[in-house]
C-alpha cells in the first residue's frame, strides 16, 4: 500500500491499512458481526466518525453501543433528533445549540410562544418516529460563506452568528440526518436508528442567549438518553429518591433555613440549621488540633492592590463583590473587594515575624465566611452560593516535607468522610492546565512530587482508594488533588482538595531562614476538607435524607407527653438527657401521641420518648427510633446513660479508646 498508516489493536496486534479506508471499512475488515454493532470508532483516543478515513497511524479502536463511550454520542445524536422534531412539529422555530452535559443534553430555541412540559408527549413521538426512520449521518465541510447564506435563507440567524465565532483555522462542519441538517463538530453515530428509544425529556427552562441577560431569551428542553430502557428507568428511579433527599425541601421540614429574595445566594440559618453547622465546625476544630493547625482569621475586606499581587484580580475579577469608597479628595478613592478566598490573607500572617526552617511547617487555618458573584441560574440552596464559609488550610513548609504533608492531609480528609459514612472515595490528581503561571521546571518538580503520593495513597489503601488523573484541570498556580465522595445513592460529590503553589509565596516574598541562615521560599499548600462547609451540609443532609447519626443531629431527643399528669416528670426527663450532654426538647402540648410523634418524625428527629402517667411512677421512658416501629422501654437512668453514649462523636470514641 503506496498511503498506509500502522494500526495498534487492544489486544496489542499491529496490523498496516490504506490510510483512505474509513471505521466503517475498519469493522468490515475485522468481522461483518462487529461492522453492525459499530458506531465510532476511536484512534489515538479520539472518537471519530465511522465515515471518517484513518488518515495517521495511531491506537485504534471500535466503538459499539455497549462501550461506555457510546454514552455521550447517543446523547449528542438524540439532541440533534430533539431539534429537527421540534422544527418539524413547529415551523419557524430557530434552533441554536444542543451540547451534551451531565447525565443528557438540552437545547435551547427561539420560539415567540415558550415550551412547556405539556409539549413534551407529542416531541417525543416526533422523537421516536424520526428514530424509526433510521436516516444515516452524514457530514460536510462548507466553506465559511455557503453556510451562512444557508441559514440566513432558513431564518437561523443564530447559526449565522456561530458561524461567525468560529476560528477561521477550523472547519465548517454540516452533519445531515436525511433533508435535516444542522451545524455540528460532531462526531455522531451512523444512523438516528442507533441511537433506539431509552430517552425522555425532562424538563424546559430560560435561557439567555450566550448566558448574557442583554441577549433575547430562549426556551431550553432538558432531555437524556441511555443505552437501554433498564438503565432509563434506574435513572428515573435515581432522580425520584434524589427528588425526595433534596436539601431544600428537607431544609423546610426540619426548619433547618431558608432563601429569599433580598439576599441571592446568601443562607438565612434557622435555630436548628445553625446547630448543625456549628456542630461541622466544632467536628473539625477538633479534627484540626489533632493535626496541629493553628486557626486564624483575616480580614474580610481588602484593597484590591492586594488581589492584584496574588493574581486573583486578574483571573477572578469579574466573579468578585466589589466596593469603591470616596475620600475627601478623588485621588483618595480605594476600591475593595470582599474575599473570595483566604489565602492571600494566610500568607499576609505567615510573613508577619521571622520564621526559622525548625517552625515548619506552619499551619494556618480558617473557616472564612467568602463571597463570590455565581451567576443566578446557578444558583441551587446550599450547593451554589455566593456567601459560603471555607473549611481552608494552608501549609508553609519546605520542599522536602511536602509529599509527608500531602499525606498526612489525605490521611484527614478520608478519615472525616469515614466519620460522616462516606467509605467510597476517589483521588484525582489534576495537572497544569493551558493557562498557568510558573515555570515548566516548578510544574514538572510539583507534579512529579504529586504523582508518587497519588501512587502511595493508592497503594497504603490496598487499592480501595481509586486515583486517575485529569489533565489540564489544575489550578492556575499548581496542580491539585481532588477528593471525589460517592453518598447513600451513587452520587458523586467533588469535596476536598489539596493544591500545591510554588507561585503565591513567591508573588508575596515570603520567606523563612533556612538552616543556611540564608532566605528560602516556602511551598505553599491549599488545603479543603468539607470545601465549602454550606455544600458540605446539603450533601450530608441529602446522603442521610435527614435521618442524622444522633451524634450529629440538631435536636437528639425530644419527650413528648401521653398526658398533662407525665408533664412534671418529662421535664425531669429533659434535664437528665441536657446534663448528659444531649440536645433534647419537650412536647408538653395539648394533642394526640400519635399525631405528636408523627410530626417529629417528619421533622427527623432522631429519637422520641414517650412518657405517660405510668412512665412517670415507674420512671422509665418508652423509645421510638426515627424509621422504626420498635419501641423499647428502660428505665430512665439506663436510658439516658445509653443515648449518650451513642452521641459521642466519632472522633472523641478515638480519642477515648
Amino acid at each position: 500500500m503506496l498511503n498506509s498508516v500502522s494500526l495498534t489493536f487492544p489486544d496489542g496486534s499491529v496490523r498496516e491499512y490504506d490510510a483512505a479506508m474509513t471505521g466503517a471499512g475498519l469493522a468490515e475488515s475485522i468481522s461483518k458481526s462487529l461492522a453492525k454493532k459499530a458506531v465510532a470508532y476511536s484512534l489515538d483516543g479520539a472518537v471519530r466518525d465511522l465515515s471518517d478515513p484513518l488518515g495517521s497511524s495511531g491506537k485504534v479502536e471500535i466503538i459499539t453501543r455497549e462501550d461506555p463511550r457510546a454514552l455521550e454520542l447517543i446523547r449528542h445524536d438524540a439532541a440533534h433528533v430533539l431539534a429537527e422534531a421540534v422544527q418539524e412539529l413547529w415551523p419557524g422555530t430557530q434552533v441554536t445549540i444542543g451540547p451534551v452535559i451531565e447525565n443528557g443534553f438540552y437545547y435551547d430555541f427561539a420560539r415567540n410562544e415558550p415550551f412547556t412540559p405539556d409539549d413534551f408527549p407529542v416531541i417525543e413521538r416526533k422523537m421516536r418516529e424520526i428514530i424509526a426512520r433510521n436516516k444515516p449521518f452524514t457530514k460536510e465541510v462548507w466553506s465559511r460563506e455557503k453556510a451562512k447564506k444557508v441559514f440566513a435563507d432558513k431564518g437561523e440567524r443564530y447559526k449565522v452568528e456561530l458561524i461567525d465565532a468560529i476560528p477561521e483555522d477550523q472547519d465548517i462542519k454540516i452533519y445531515a440526518q436525511g433533508d435535516w441538517f444542522d451545524l455540528c463538530r460532531g462526531p455522531h453515530m451512523a444512523s438516528t436508528g442507533q441511537i433506539g428509544n431509552a430517552f425522555k425529556l425532562m424538563k424546559v427552562a430560560g435561557a439567555y442567549w450566550r448566558g448574557d441577560s442583554n441577549n433575547p431569551m430562549l426556551t431550553r428542553i432538558y432531555g437524556t438518553a441511555f443505552a437501554d430502557q433498564a438503565q432509563l428507568e434506574a435513572y428515573q428511579m435515581l432522580l425520584e429518591e434524589a427528588e425526595k433527599r433534596d436539601h431544600r425541601k428537607l431544609g423546610r421540614e426540619m426548619d433547618l433555613f431558608h432563601f429569599q429574595e433580598e439576599g441571592p445566594g446568601v443562607v438565612f440559618w434557622h435555630a436548628k440549621g445553625w446547630k448543625m453547622f456549628q456542630n461541622l465546625v466544632n467536628y473539625m476544630r477538633r479534627r484540626l488540633d489533632e493535626h496541629g493547625y493553628q486557626e486564624v482569621n483575616a480580614p474580610q475586606v481588602l484593597d484590591k492592590s492586594l488581589w492584584e499581587t496574588s493574581g486573583h484580580w486578574g483571573w477572578y475579577r469579574d466573579a468578585m463583590f466589589k466596593v469603591t469608597v470616596a475620600g475627601d479628595d478623588t485621588d483618595d478613592d480605594r476600591v475593595f473587594a470582599l474575599k473570595p478566598m483566604n489565602c492571600p490573607g494566610h500568607v499576609q500572617i505567615f510573613k508577619h515575624g521571622l520564621k526559622s526552617y525548625r517552625e515548619l511547617p506552619v499551619k494556618l487555618a480558617e473557616f472564612g465566611n467568602v463571597h463570590r458573584y455565581e451567576p443566578s441560574g446557578a444558583l441551587h440552596g446550599l450547593m451554589r452560593v455566593r456567601g459560603f464559609t471555607q473549611d481552608d488550610a494552608h501549609i508553609f513548609c519546605t520542599e522536602e516535607q511536602l509529599a509527608a504533608e500531602c499525606l498526612r492531609i489525605n490521611d484527614l480528609i478520608l478519615s472525616t468522610y469515614a466519620d460522616f459514612g462516606f467509605d467510597e472515595v476517589a483521588v484525582k490528581l489534576s495537572t497544569r492546565p493551558d493557562k498557568r503561571v510558573g515555570t515548566d521546571e516548578a510544574w514538572d518538580h510539583a507534579e512529579a512530587i504529586m504523582s508518587n503520593v497519588l501512587e502511595t495513597i493508592r497503594t497504603r489503601s490496598g487499592n480501595r482508594i481509586k486515583t486517575s488523573i485529569n489533565p489540564g484541570e489544575g489550578a492556575f498556580y499548581g496542580p491539585k488533588f481532588e477528593y471525589v465522595l460517592k453518598d447513600a445513592i451513587g452520587r458523586e460529590w467533588q469535596c476536598g482538595t489539596t493544591q500545591v503553589d510554588f507561585n503565591l509565596p513567591e508573588r508575596f516574598g515570603a520567606f523563612y531562614i533556612g538552616s543556611d541562615s540564608e532566605k528560602k521560599q516556602p511551598v505553599m499548600v491549599h488545603r479543603a476538607v468539607c470545601g465549602s462547609m454550606e455544600r458540605f451540609l446539603g450533601i450530608l443532609i441529602e446522603n442521610y435524607s435527614g435521618h442524622f447519626p444522633l451524634w450529629f443531629a440538631p435536636l437528639q431527643v425530644v419527650v413528648a407527653t401521653i398526658t398533662s399528669d407525665a408533664d412534671e416528670y418529662a421535664m425531669k426527663v429533659v434535664e437528665r438527657l441536657k446534663a448528659a450532654g444531649l440536645l433534647a426538647e419537650a412536647d408538653l402540648r395539648n394533642e394526640k401521641i400519635n399525631y405528636k410523634v408523627r410530626e417529629h418524625s417528619l421533622a427527623k428527629v432522631p429519637v422520641i420518648l414517650v412518657c405517660g402517667k405510668r412512665e412517670a411512677e415507674e420512671e422509665t421512658v418508652n423509645i421510638r427510633r426515627l424509621g422504626s416501629r420498635d419501641q423499647e422501654s428502660l428505665k430512665l437512668g439506663d436510658a439516658v446513660k445509653s443515648l449518650a453514649d451513642e452521641a459521642v462523636s466519632p472522633d472523641r470514641k478515638r480519642r477515648a479508646a
